[in-house]
């Protein structure tokens, strides 16, 4: 895999400009962190060399100085809202939140509920929290808001608001996803520090767009293909460009928003620190970018891959027309196609000369192969298994799983079952080849070759099941699928 963004750097400069930003503001900094804090897996395809926990191992370098506040949506609670990627309720990914950060030995303060208006499933996630020793704190919801400036900047706003106590002088402003009111409670904590004579600050923490590449640069491109369902889109900062003659790239809610939150800081302090949203940024990944162009094939590649996501979405009701759309309006502007995608042409070529489901894998050495689906395997699997033997330098003739450890799963499956379809999983054959491991050394070398997946490309020519998808993304493998049902 070729490296694009330089790593290291990105996590010494990122914490030496957020100390900066603390030292701006002397006693407290309230920094919001937009976006996966870790396991941020969109930014690791975009920017080769990005890890997907950088941003936590950034904050790593500040563990002495920081404390996470997390955020929810008091009516997300309410409506058992999941996190997509995950598969998990919100009020779940608090908890989940809270361990991971203090596995790594940060300080998790306290939870403010936002939009609170008595919601009894709220109240019972209260309760559970504080039974675990964790301080809960109430933010309601304020008419009006964010117009009615004031209002919002009054003891019947704001100052209706618990204070949240925090110590230390980095407090980041994280949440389980969008619309949990992160931006209101800094804001709102603005308001009670200043009313207690303490001189804090605000500060905002987006990886994308990036602000200081080209407007249409393929990176921020691939960004709006990843929101296509938010309907954000890219803009040239106007009040940047304005007050500097400079220009960046910002995206249009916070540029709507940020005449209302100059009125806002002006309510509290009199004037505001800050000219345009992008001063209110401390991104500094734009920065550690090493190679642009690997950067860009890496970022023409998500577009294509999201593209399909949404197309498969759009077949399961899970997404609107609109949302393709706009990625097919993205893939012009970047000038490509689907058959940029080596994998996408080599399954669908494939496919139309066989008339059957077929896959195909790009290996990280560029080495395509392709696999079809038999009577004892779905494409997927077969993939697998094929992939892992030229991996190992195993001859394609050897089995290292062999047709009769296949047969009684297919027994298993469609007799005692009751399931319909006897080609084995990508789980199931990967179980197959485990077991087959004890006793068969090729198949022992085939197994080993598992790490090396990671990165590799794949495209089927149908949708795979939710089981091949997920044991995909455990393998690290990036997988697209034709929108068509087996």
């Amino acid at each position: 895999m070729q490296i694009g963004f330089d790593n290291d750097k990105y996590i010494k400069t990122q914490s030496e400009k957020i100390r900066e930003r603390i030292a701006e503001f002397g006693d407290k900094l309230y920094l919001e962190f937009g976006g996966k804090l870790f396991d941020d897996y969109h930014a690791s395809r975009v920017l080769p060399g990005f890890e997907p926990d950088s941003k936590l191992r950034m904050l790593m370098q500040l563990a002495d100085r920081a404390e996470i506040l997390i955020v929810i949506n008091a009516e997300d609670i309410a409506r058992n809202k999941v996190r997509g990627d995950l598969g998990i309720t919100y009020d779940e990914d608090v908890l989940r939140l809270k361990k991971v950060f203090e596995e790594r030995g940060l300080y998790v303060g306290s939870v403010v509920m936002t939009h609170y208006t008595g919601q009894t499933a709220a109240d019972a996630f209260r309760s559970r929290l504080e039974k675990h020793g964790i301080t809960v704190y109430r933010h309601y919801i304020i008419e009006g808001y964010p117009s009615n400036i004031p209002l919002i900047v009054s003891d019947d706003g704001f100052g209706r608001n618990d204070y949240v106590k925090t110590t230390r002088p980095l407090v980041v402003v994280t949440a389980p996803g969008p619309g949990s009111g992160k931006m209101a409670t800094c804001l709102s904590q603005l308001y009670h520090e200043n009313k207690r004579g303490i001189k804090a600050g605000y500060a905002k923490f987006e990886t994308f767009p990036i602000w200081n590449v080209p407007l249409k640069h393929p990176i921020n491109l691939a960004y709006e293909a990843a929101t296509a369902d938010l309907d954000d889109v890219n803009m040239i900062d106007p009040f940047h460009l304005e007050a500097y003659g400079e220009t960046t790239v910002n995206y249009n809610r916070d540029i709507e928003i940020f005449p209302v939150l100059n009125a806002i800081f002006e309510g509290i302090f009199g004037e505001s620190p800050y000219k345009s949203p992008t001063d209110m940024g401390v991104n500094m990944v734009g920065n550690c970018i090493v190679d642009d162009e690997v950067c860009r094939n890496a970022s023409n590649m998500e577009i294509i891959r999201r593209y399909y996501t949404t197309l498969c979405r759009v077949v399961e009701d899970e997404a609107s027309e609109n949302e393709v759309y706009k990625i097919e309006l993205l893939m012009k502007q970047a000038k490509i196609t689907t058959a940029d995608r080596k994998t996408t042409v080599a399954a669908n070529e494939r496919s139309a000369r066989l008339g059957c489901p077929t896959a195909a894998i790009e290996l990280n050495d560029g080495t395509i192969i392709t696999s079809k689906t038999t009577d004892l395997l779905g494409p997927s699997a077969a993939l697998l298994l094929k992939a892992l033997k030229h991996l190992g330098g195993i001859a394609p003739e050897v089995h290292v799983v062999s047709p009769k450890a296949i047969e009684p799963i297919q027994q298993l499956k469609t007799e005692y079952l009751g399931g319909k379809n006897p080609r084995l999983h990508t789980d199931e054959i990967l179980i197959a080849l485990s077991i087959s491991a004890s006793e068969d050394e090729n198949a022992r070398t085939a197994l080993d070759q598992i790490p090396k997946l990671k990165g590799c490309q794949v495209h089927t020519s149908v949708m795979l099941s939710k089981v091949d998808q997920k044991i995909f993304k455990k393998l690290g493998i990036d997988v697209t699928s034709e929108p068509k049902n087996q």
